[in-house]
């Protein structure tokens, strides 16, 4: 049996090929966009039908363990029970059209919910005109600060 020479594995000077980053171009690759996240709930079915009542949608047909609310851009919230532990509030922002805000401030007032100008909940019974849009908060039946708004934030 002959020895055959076997490569000799030793390290080079030469740079090293090293792994290029993903794209950021957006004709390069598709952007990253937010489909669902789950929103705990004390009772799924109550925070669901607050919200969609609210913002004038509809609740879906139950997925396994979700309550879905089609956001109507693709992006669903996917109500959750968790009856076990306290429900951390959240805060869930939702940019409206202008022609609906009044509606949904009407349908708040329907239900006696409270709404704020501001997120401290320390205006009640107005509305902001940030960024020249108008906007409000509320709470739902689960605790979580729920904004809606006509103009998004105008960031620097």
């Amino acid at each position: 049996m002959q020895n055959t020479p076997q490569p000799v594995h030793t390290p080079s000077n030469e740079p090293q090929a090293q792994p290029q980053p993903e794209a950021t171009s957006a004709s390069a690759a598709p952007a990253i966009q937010l489909n669902h996240t789950a929103v705990y709930a004390a009772d799924r079915r109550r925070s669901a039908e607050f919200l969609a009542g609210v913002l004038g949608l509809e609740v879906g047909a139950p997925f396994g363990p979700f309550l879905p609310i089609d956001l109507g851009n693709g992006v669903t919230l996917d109500y959750c029970e968790k009856r076990d532990e306290p429900i951390q509030p959240q805060h869930y922002a939702f940019l409206v059209p202008e022609e609906r805000f009044d509606g949904m401030i009407d349908r708040l007032e329907a239900l006696g919910v409270t709404y704020y100008a501001d997120p401290h909940h320390t205006e009640p019974g107005r509305v902001n005109d940030w960024f020249g849009g108008r906007g409000a908060y509320f709470e739902d039946p689960s605790g979580h600060n729920m904004e809606i708004m006509t103009r998004p934030y105008v960031r620097p």
